[in-house]
């Protein structure tokens, strides 16, 4: 995080699952903001889990894992609770990178530059998969191009589905009514979040989201807010905690 980052007591919105929030939260506070936590995601595990578990303990090459919370929702799930030795393990984002570490097994396989599988899918040891078993590991309906890549590179492609995204029972009455003394900027680190935020705020919300400078971490996702009607985002360098921070300070600073 670049120095001086000083978001000047605004107040930010953090919209990460509420059991993931707080590492963004006490750096936003170090920056001189007001993090406001507003969980537009619960995290559950899936609704079948012998699939995923049958599916877990069968040979692979490569385990893929889409998320931090696909590894600490799968861990319980393979044979005696922890990492195979065998398969290669192969990471998206740096959170799970840290998770597989923190697990027993650092992955063999991480994106290099940014962390998202579009980055992830240049690596060189996974331009030709032709023969090999690769095992997918996310959350119930997770983004097809991973599996798709894969596919058309050789690979049989499984998905274990260990956890699933409910929209969390929030009033936000409060929070829409105070909005404009409140909330000054907004974080959303993926789509899905983004697309719930809509959905939790609602008609009288919008508005004044969309009015709301915004911070995001995959170009994907500035496309889909811009276009929503947001009428300033801002793509972090990294989906990193520091990054989103010095993202939310260049906003500020602009």
């Amino acid at each position: 995080m670049p120095e001086p980052c000083d978001l000047a007591g605004r107040g930010v919105l953090v919209t990460r699952p509420k059991d993931q929030a707080a590492a963004l939260c006490r750096l936003i506070e170090m920056a001189g903001g007001r993090p406001i936590p507003f969980p537009t995601i619960d995290i559950e595990p899936a609704r079948d889990l012998e699939a995923a578990r049958r599916l877990l303990a069968a040979p692979t090459e490569i385990l893929f894992f889409a998320s931090r919370n696909a590894v600490d929702y799968a861990l319980p799930l393979f044979p005696g609770g922890h990492l195979p030795a065998e398969p290669r393990l192969a990471a998206i984002g740096k959170a799970t990178a840290e998770a597989l570490a923190a697990a027993g097994r650092a992955p063999d396989l991480i994106p290099e530059g940014r962390y998202d599988s579009e980055t992830l899918l240049t690596h060189p040891k996974l331009q030709d998969l032709r023969g090999q078993r690769v095992l997918i590991v996310r959350g119930e309906g997770g983004r097809p191009l991973l599996g798709e890549t894969l596919r058309a590179r050789g690979a049989e492609v499984c998905f274990a589905e260990v956890y699933r995204r409910a929209l969390p029972a929030v009033d936000p009455a409060r929070l829409v009514a105070d909005w404009d003394a409140q909330v000054q900027l907004v974080t959303a680190t993926s789509g899905e979040i983004l697309d719930n935020l809509l959905q939790l705020l609602g008609e009288a919300g919008r508005a004044p989201l969309l009015a709301t400078p915004l911070v995001v971490v995959s170009e994907r996702t500035r496309q889909e807010a811009l276009g929503l009607g947001f009428a300033r985002v801002e793509l972090a360098e990294r989906a990193e905690d520091a990054a989103l921070v010095a993202a939310l300070c260049r906003l500020v600073a602009a």
